[in-house]
């Protein structure tokens, strides 16, 4: 496969992920914020969304505070801001385009149709009361296109390297999600408003009842660390995130007769860390420390494999 077209098609993967996961992330904001001010709690629950979007400094650069309707619009449309919606689906689109023929006509149309809404979307379409509408919509577009991706697409390098960006994206959501929250997971306290705010990361991993089914039992800040972090039946878990990472990595090997690179070895080390991890260790040794470890590990291994596979 050609350099340019696995670099289109990894970051398809990632600019669709990254799409929802903003979504979700706004969306959950969105209620503990309300939450927050019914108790008379300032959480800071727009400034903690804009740190775990990696998005804080490019914020501060153009806005003197992280209002609701500043963030909002930020987050969804501001051309300035690569990580917000509209710029995703904007990129997500044009590297579809540029590898056009190695998508279905499902995927591309599913991709297409939403563009087309979203390229003169207007603030009144997804401030206030129509937030969570428009949240949900594109939630259900970036679902739509993985499962065209997942029912039509041939198991060929193309799907692997679309499928190795989602992978990686999921990774550096969860992490980045949990480590913003950190504090909340390690204290013994038991508020309402920190009760409110578990069921909110959990959400933010559409996680929450797949929290009762697993552990059967209330909520526990460590229960909830543990399913994000460390429990191999949640797709949006740390573990298995990197579970699939390395599953797609050895197939790329396969196709490229068995090539191997740095890449392979660091996404092993992570996935292993995270197999053999007890919550008891990871929360005693310090769960921010051990979260930016994951966030520092994601982004050097994404380095790693656009430089073996994508400009080599």
């Amino acid at each position: 496969m050609l350099s340019r077209t696995a670099d289109c098609l990894f970051w398809l993967g990632r600019y669709t992920e990254r799409a929802a996961n903003v979504a979700r992330g706004l969306a959950v904001t969105a209620r503990m914020a309300s939450l927050a001010a019914e108790l008379n709690a300032d959480g800071g629950e727009w400034r903690a969304l804009l740190i775990a979007s990696g998005c804080e400094p490019g914020f501060f650069a153009l806005h003197e505070e992280a209002t609701e309707e500043n963030v909002v619009d930020y987050l969804v449309r501001d051309p300035q801001n690569h990580s917000g919606i509209v710029p995703c689906f904007q990129a997500a689109r044009h590297n579809a385009r540029t590898v056009r023929t190695a998508l279905t006509v499902d995927m591309w149309s599913g991709l297409s149709d939403s563009w087309a809404r979203l390229r003169s979307v207007q603030p009144s379409e997804f401030q206030g009361e129509r937030l969570p509408g428009f949240l949900e919509w594109v939630r259900e577009r970036v679902l739509l296109f993985n499962g065209a991706a997942m029912d039509t697409m041939l198991r060929n390098e193309a799907w692997l390297f679309v499928q190795l960006g989602t992978a990686l994206e999921r990774a550096d959501n969860t992490a980045r999600l949990l480590d913003v929250k950190h504090e909340l997971l390690t204290s013994e306290k038991e508020t309402t408003v920190q009760h409110g705010q578990w069921q909110a990361i959990l959400q933010s991993a559409s996680a929450l009842r797949a929290y009762h089914w697993v552990f059967r039992d209330k909520l526990e800040a460590a229960g909830v660390a543990e399913l994000l972090v460390l429990r191999p039946e949640l797709p949006r878990s740390l573990a298995a995130s990197y579970e699939r990472v390395c599953e797609v990595l050895d197939a790329i090997a396969d196709c490229q007769e068995g090539r191997r690179g740095r890449c392979h070895g660091m996404a092993e080390e992570i996935r292993d860390k995270l197999r053999k991890g007890q919550i008891d260790d990871i929360l005693r040794g310090g769960l921010h420390e051990f979260l930016t470890g994951i966030i520092v590990g994601t982004a050097e291994l994404g380095q790693e494999i656009e430089s073996f596979y994508i400009r080599a």
